[in-house]
């Protein structure tokens, strides 16, 4: 059992459906108070508009949520260019962007949209090249260089630099990228349904390790959860499947029991996003706040 004693944040999951009212289920998600939202990053998915022209308008339309692609596909998004889209947007949107990442998946998707298909052991490396690009491009700093397998910089002028530290979360679960996580990331972004609560302990420990070999404090680590459910007025039919009391509990017991500290929620059933998004803002939250502070006392 761990608790990082880490504030508890809270956000929505949005599909880029381009059918869907994905502009206003953002309003929606910013008037319940809610403190994330996340979008997909799947550029090959004809049904989707794409993730970065979304949270541009996102931003435009919101107040206070931050946004975030969870998690941008990196093999399609060459990492200076990445860099510079999200240092534009925190700067446009008053520090309201944040970068969640991954290394690709979806091969063939990828390639058939012109980018590279990669080993496990290559995207791990790109992944880690990329990290380093990027913030080298967020520095502000004249003449960037950086020689990389997979990505260079050449004397590139950085800027804008972004209106707030902006964090890198990565949406990984293999060892090496787990290590890659606690010795350079600010942030952990699993999903439920391949991370189930049995794997977090194993999975944490895993970046715990490689943080404090690197002399880091794991607790500076922040650990998001993609939650896959739906919440329901009838009896409980399994994790993250049934009332609000329920859902209360299960994700007290997440924070306090197995350290994840902000939770985005993406509904089982599309059909019922405006009332789960609701129901998730104005339901459950506020009872996870209440029983984590009670918990930690």
């Amino acid at each position: 059992m761990s608790d990082y004693g880490r504030p508890l944040e809270f956000g929505f999951n949005l599909v880029p459906n381009a059918a869907d009212p994905l502009l206003e289920t953002g309003r929606t998600a910013d008037r319940l108070g809610l403190d994330l939202i996340g979008v997909q990053d799947h550029p090959y998915q004809r049904r989707y508009v794409d993730t970065w022209t979304l949270l541009s308008m996102l931003a435009a339309v919101t107040t206070r949520a931050r946004v975030f692609p969870d998690v941008a596909s990196l093999p399609l998004r060459p990492p200076a260019v990445l860099a510079k889209s999200v240092a534009s947007l925190d700067v446009l949107s008053g520090g309201r962007a944040e970068l969640g990442l991954g290394a690709g998946a979806f091969w063939e998707a990828i390639e058939a949209y012109g980018g590279e298909r990669r080993t496990p052991g290559e995207a791990v490396d790109a992944l880690t090249e990329a990290i380093e690009v990027i913030r080298k491009v967020w520095s502000g700093e004249r003449g960037l260089r950086f020689e990389g397998k997979h990505y260079a910089l050449r004397g590139a002028h950085s800027g804008p630099v972004p209106a707030h530290p902006v964090e890198i979360w990565l949406g990984v679960g293999g060892p090496r990228t787990l290590a890659l996580t606690g010795r350079v990331a600010d942030g952990w972004l699993p999903s439920s349904p391949w991370a189930p609560p049995e794997r977090l302990p194993e999975l944490n420990a895993r970046i715990d390790d490689a943080a404090t070999a690197a002399g880091r404090d794991p607790a500076a680590i922040r650990r998001l959860y993609n939650l896959s459910g739906s919440i329901t007025s009838g009896p409980s039919e399994g994790f993250l499947k049934g009332p609000v009391e329920q859902w209360a509990d299960e994700l007290t017991d997440l924070a306090v029991g197995y350290g994840m500290d902000t939770f985005l929620y993406l509904p089982d059933d599309a059909g019922e996003l405006d009332t789960q998004l609701r129901r998730f803002a104005e339901e459950v939250v506020p009872r996870v706040r209440e029983q984590v502070a009670a918990e930690r006392g």
